[in-house]
């Protein structure tokens, strides 16, 4: 089977990312529909950067882990066919609902995922808002994928056009796709949801392209209340580093210093976030069940 070279599908969108940040800001500035935070799609531009300048280790390191797995086994030989293509689209889409709804359901995943969630605006900048460390180690949750018989190279692509369809539904200018397109693929509506605090949209509407795995697993939530964006506990700062690396230092933290048995320290960075050993933990399925009970829903 001949393997073509991978195309570095992100390299080649920036240009695309970068002229629609500014029609963007020149839209909201014009029309008024809010105030555009400079500073803040600055941080966000400058998180995308490095995100971008890290990937070029971390999906070598995910391109190299995955070649191990293919070589050493793997069920079915397939080919890079159409047809494949075709199966690979849900099929990733699928593995990314899983990786996204364990970010929020774990803290050792949310500890890189929650830099994505820490603006408290909504614009196409937002979406560039990345990682720096989540390359690192989230991509065990795609090796199904290549133990089923999917070659590294496709997986790879297929992860990078999942990334680049999800840029786009980053805004506020878009409020609904006509109802066939709402009731398959995730929208800027839909994904309004998964960025709000509002207690009802917590942890919902986790889908990269197809929204029909949140309505087959139960996360679906329509946007009906206007949203409120940013985390529950907003960490206030425009700082890279920060915003990269300051929920890895606080879960750490509590890891090292709470004083509780090895089995509990460990739940620290297993349990969703908020989670703690004296029973006062307050978390998001807490507060979407206060608001469910007072909403009688």
């Amino acid at each position: 089977m001949q393997i073509p070279e991978i195309p570095n599908l992100i390299h080649y969108a920036i240009p695309f990312f970068t002229v629609t940040v500014i029609l963007e800001v020149i839209l909201s500035v014009k029309i008024k529909l809010h105030d555009y935070e400079f500073k803040d799609a600055g941080t966000s531009i400058v998180m995308g950067l490095g995100n971008v300048a890290i990937g070029l280790i971390t999906k070598g390191i995910a391109l190299g882990f995955f070649y191990l797995l293919y070589n050493f086994w793997h069920l079915f030989e397939i080919p890079f066919a159409w047809w494949s293509w075709i199966i690979l689209l849900f099929a990733e889409d699928l593995c990314y609902y899983w990786f996204h709804r364990t970010s929020h359901e774990s803290r050792f995943f949310w500890a890189s995922h929650v830099v994505h969630h820490s603006s408290k605006n909504y614009n196409l900048s937002t979406a560039l808002r990345q990682s720096w460390s989540g390359g690192f180690y989230t991509f065990i949750f795609w090796i199904p994928l290549i133990l089923i018989g999917f070659h590294p190279v496709m997986v790879l692509v297929q992860m990078s056009v999942s990334l680049i369809y999800q840029y786009w539904i980053h805004t506020e200018f878009i409020t609904k796709m006509p109802k066939w397109f709402e009731a398959v693929f995730n929208t800027p509506s839909h994904h309004r949801v998964h960025h709000a605090t509002n207690p009802q949209y917590l942890d919902r509407n986790h889908a990269g392209i197809f929204i029909i795995w949140d309505r087959i697993f139960g996360t679906f939530e329509p946007e009906v209340e206007k949203p409120v964006y940013g985390l529950v506990k907003n960490i206030d700062t425009y700082n890279p580093i920060k915003i990269a690396f300051g929920e890895w230092y606080k879960m750490l933290g509590d890891f090292f210093t709470s004083k509780t048995n090895w089995r509990n320290k460990f739940k620290y960075l297993m349990k969703p976030p908020g989670w703690k050993h004296d029973g006062t933990s307050i978390l998001s399925a807490d507060l979407r069940r206060e608001w469910e009970e007072r909403n009688k829903v």
